[in-house]
């Protein structure tokens, strides 16, 4: 044990007597933390001292090893500046690059076999970047800058740069971290949409209640006839609105993890008749026939309520866009993947909208829809349950024929 290290302990040891034979627990909080503040104060002295005393040299020798502290500190850095997704960046005065890291790299320029040596203005022409590195060679730190890269996919970054040695006459170079927040810009658009679909879904039927209340209230009341009709159309807009609440609770459960799946071999064709019977007055309204071609005993593994959940939207859904008088068939296919097959024969589903079909209140028609009290998260709350249970949905139409939604389940349980 060095002298140094002889002297911290016993130091050490005789405040510590101190400590002890302090009475009260305030006293030997406070004098316990000035303890550890002293200690931490004398290894770092300690630690600098030696380094002046032995200082690093950068020749070695064929005889000469690397310490073993320092290998592994050098190591721990390069890969931290390796692993980071955030881009670093460093300038010198002349705003040249001298430091950048991998991610850097990618962001600027990956063709590039470096970046260093390189101009700034040479690896983009983003005024932001550049005004925020030139204010911080300035001895400028700057606030957080937002800037916006457009290349294969448009990327938003997060940039803070500070100056690098600044004195009165400036700084001798600048360092600049670029955060991703693509993901998290994408995510507060949905959300900004989100609440702008909901305001207006929710928006519609309460207009039309308030509007026939107020009428009802202005003598209509004692027409009955007309009374009649306006409470069946009151009626009509709060089932709307009950039904869009209860999909936005349901599918804001399940995308934020709160779904427990119960998962447990199901009679399909059992299934599927029941939810055909629940179905049969909104089919007779249309003038729809319901066929269900699952044979027999066909059995699936899911959580049954969650099935009978999809199989009544996708079946729904059939319904209020089949042809009138047309048909919807439920089908079932045990391949490597249990998939049920949901058709009509309806007009069809243009190309361009397939894509966004599962989407959060997108609809192909929003008049028909809305008229046909559709909420506009039915398919999306397919889409979240079916990768719930391990599988997805698909869904492929053509004009005129119809349009087949195929729900694809694992056949074994999830763990």
């Amino acid at each position: 044990m060095s002298k140094l290290q002889t002297l911290l302990f016993g130091l050490f040891l005789a405040l510590t007597s101190v400590v002890l034979l302090l009475s009260s627990y305030q006293a030997r909080l406070v004098f316990s933390l000035l303890v550890l503040i002293a200690s931490l104060a004398l290894v770092v002295k300690a630690f600098f001292f030696s380094k002046e005393a032995n200082p690093p040299t950068r020749t070695f020798d064929a005889h000469q090893t690397e310490s073993p502290e320092i290998f592994a500190v050098g190591q721990l850095f390069e890969a931290t500046l390796g692993g980071m997704r955030e881009g670093l960046l460093v300038v010198n005065k002349d705003m040249r690059v001298v430091a950048a890291n991998p991610a850097a790299h990618k962001l600027f320029n990956p063709n590039l076999s470096n970046l260093e040596s390189q101009r700034l203005t040479e690896l983009t022409r983003n005024p932001a970047i550049y005004s925020a590195f030139l204010d911080a060679l300035k001895g400028e730190e700057s606030a957080d800058v937002k800037v916006e890269i457009h290349g294969p996919e448009r990327q938003v970054f997060d940039l803070r740069v500070v100056p690098l040695g600044a004195n009165g006459a400036g700084a001798s170079g600048a360092l600049g971290v670029f955060f991703d927040i693509t993901r998290t810009e994408r995510l507060e658009i949905v959300r900004q949409e989100f609440l702008s679909n909901v305001s207006h879904e929710l928006r519609t039927p309460l207009t039309s209640i308030l509007a026939f209340v107020e009428t009802l209230q202005n003598g209509a009341l004692d027409d009955r006839e007309s009374s009649q009709r306006f409470l069946s159309i009151i009626s009509k807009n709060a089932t709307r609105m009950h039904g869009l609440i209860d999909d936005i609770l349901e599918l804001t459960a399940i995308e934020g993890g709160n779904v427990q799946l119960r998962l447990a071999p199901v009679e399909l064709a059992e299934l599927v008749n029941e939810v055909i019977a629940s179905l049969a007055s909104k089919a007779s309204a249309q003038g729809m026939a319901i066929l269900n071609e699952v044979r027999h005993g066909s059995v699936v593994f899911a959580d049954t309520r969650r099935l009978e959940r999809m199989l009544t939207n996708l079946i729904e859904n059939g319904i209020k866009f089949g042809r009138e008088n047309g048909t919807v068939t439920i089908k079932h296919h045990p391949d490597e993947r249990d998939t049920i097959i949901v058709e009509d024969n309806g007009e069809g589903i243009p190309a361009q909208h397939l894509e966004r079909l599962f989407e959060r209140f997108y609809r192909v028609d929003r008049a028909r829809s809305r008229d046909m009290g559709g909420t506009g998260l039915g398919l999306a709350i397919v889409k979240h349950l079916a990768i719930l249970h391990g599988g997805e949905v698909t869904v492929t139409s053509e004009l005129g024929k119809g349009t087949s939604f195929t729900l694809h389940l694992p056949k074994q349980a999830i763990h």
